[in-house]
């Protein structure tokens, strides 16, 4: 990984202070990463603890995963299904056979609802119902992707029984469904999502359903996915609380990253929970520094651990 430090001059004290400096892979602008982590890359920078920060868009899950595999970035945001399969090197294509070792848990951080938006008048109730569609089933490699090919899975569907399956971005998606190029999107994201505000202000949508049964045979296969509702009222015109699945958003990080390092960043992000449930209401609702080391897929950074045995989260 390419050290990236810059030597500050600083010219009336004749000192040179050095700052190393992180990249933190986030999500689409108008997803729930992209702000997660400038706010947190804000909280690093206004600490002034010898790091600088900054957030980066990217494609999402898989993109991040071996951007820090290639030493692109230090840290980035990440499903937490899908942060097993590259450290396990199975499951999808992505990572069947090529395991990334070299990645480790900082956080849990709040749930990833999948949501199925449908325009409403696409005649589209059930997953079943997305047979024949044109569907927008997330970028080429991304989270979203592999979430969408699960569920249809589950439903007895796979990508070419969809009259056309789409792999664009989310903001590419609800552009075409904006222009009625495309009747559904799936999307792997936190509750209340910009993207899906802004389509459902000048599109009428649907939320469908993934039934009890479904999530409960989709968890036995893969076993992040717990049962979500969402509430009725999150998104205009739709009033009623759909039940869906959800996995887990995750903070990693490099393995190369200093002990040192990543305990500064930790103490700078998380030391003060106020400031850093502000950053967005994801946070604000869902975070809980007590259950932030629950059930992580992948080993624990020696730096956030002993972050967590200070807090007293580990003994």
């Amino acid at each position: 990984m390419r050290k990236k430090v810059l030597l500050a001059a600083l010219a009336f004290l004749g000192l040179g202070v050095a700052q190393e400096f992180l990249t933190i892979g986030s999500g689409s602008t108008t997803g729930v990463y992209f702000p997660v982590a400038t706010g947190m890359a804000k909280l690093v920078n206004d600490a002034n603890v010898g790091l600088r920060a900054n957030a980066r868009s990217t494609g999402g899950s898989v993109a991040n995963i071996n951007a820090i595999a290639a030493g692109e970035f230090e840290m980035a945001l990440a499903q937490n299904d899908i942060a097993y399969y590259a450290y396990q090197g199975c499951c999808i294509p992505a990572f069947e056979g090529k395991p990334v070792k070299g990645i480790r848990a900082l956080a849990a951080l709040y749930p990833e609802v999948v949501h199925i938006v449908a325009r409403a008048d696409a005649g589209i109730r059930t997953v079943a119902d997305l047979k024949g569609k044109r569907v927008v089933v997330g970028d080429v490699g991304s989270g979203t992707e592999q979430n969408a090919r699960q569920i249809l899975e589950a439903y007895g569907l796979t990508f070419d029984d969809l009259g056309q399956a789409i792999r664009v971005s989310a903001t590419q998606g609800i552009q075409l469904m904006q222009d009625k190029r495309a009747d559904a999107l799936f999307y792997t994201v936190g509750l209340g999502a910009s993207a899906i505000q802004q389509l459902a202000l000048t599109t009428p949508i649907a939320l469908v359903a993934v039934d009890l049964n479904r999530i409960q045979t989709i968890a036995k296969k893969y076993p992040f996915y717990v049962g979500f509702n969402i509430p009725g009222g999150t998104y205009r015109g739709v009033n009623v609380t759909t039940p869906t699945v959800a996995v887990q958003a995750m903070l990693i990080a490099s393995e190369k990253l200093s002990e040192e390092t990543v305990y500064k960043f930790m103490k700078a992000v998380f030391g003060n929970q106020e400031a850093f449930k502000k950053i967005h209401p994801n946070l604000e609702r869902f975070f809980d520094i007590r259950k932030a080391v629950k059930g992580l897929p992948i080993p624990l950074h020696p730096g956030a651990e002993r972050f967590y045995k200070e807090l007293g989260v580990l003994k």
